[in-house]
């Protein structure tokens, strides 16, 4: 199976290809055009601040290769937050596969620290990359952006509000939460995302 992880100027692509590289999958870590189309699957990593990230996805075109790929494409963390229409972080226009809002956690009261960092709970788990026994197992997060629970949702989780910590909409699947960090669980995952 070819896997490519897109190349750009976010962080956490070699934490990916090493999750990868784990479950049997040498993927290709390529900005190239012809290689991403040409991929069984596409994983979409981000670590990183979104007006600059999608300046650099436009002045490179990989833009409108994301949004042209017709193979399972997976968005992690700002991966995710960029394929969303709009991000507060930077007032950024971003991709617009899923027609929905990236918005900044206020914290409500001392205990609410954002970055929301560390391991937390998926529910209400649907579709591709779960399964039934994932309901309420543990992954892990480090972001101080979410996604509002949406029509695009397939698990939720709840840090100072409930918000999606996935998305799915025709082949684009996407994780506010980094599988390739959150153990046995985010293997799951990654191979559900493997077999689509």
């Amino acid at each position: 199976m070819d896997v490519a992880i897109i190349k750009y100027n976010a962080g956490n692509i070699y934490s990916v290809s090493y999750a990868l590289k784990r479950l049997g999958v040498s993927p290709v870590i390529t900005a190239d055009p012809e290689l991403l189309h040409k991929a069984d699957k596409v994983i979409f990593p981000g670590v990183g601040e979104a007006f600059t990230t999608m300046d650099y996805l436009k002045e490179h075109k990989l833009d409108a290769i994301i949004k042209d790929l017709k193979q399972p494409v997976l968005g992690i963390c700002l991966g995710m937050q960029l394929m969303c229409r709009h991000s507060e972080e930077g007032d950024a226009d971003c991709l617009g596969i899923f027609d929905t809002e990236v918005k900044r956690f206020i914290p409500h009261r001392h205990e609410d620290k954002v970055p929301h960092m560390g391991w937390n709970t998926i529910t209400e788990v649907k579709g591709g990359l779960f399964t039934a026994q994932l309901e309420n197992k543990f992954v892990y997060f480090v972001h101080s952006y979410y996604v509002p629970v949406n029509e695009y949702t397939t698990a939720t989780t709840n840090y100072i509000l409930p918000f999606s910590a996935s998305l799915h909409k025709d082949n684009f699947y996407a994780t506010q939460f980094h599988p390739e960090k959150s153990g046995s669980v985010g293997e799951v995952i990654l191979k559900n995302f493997l077999k689509l």
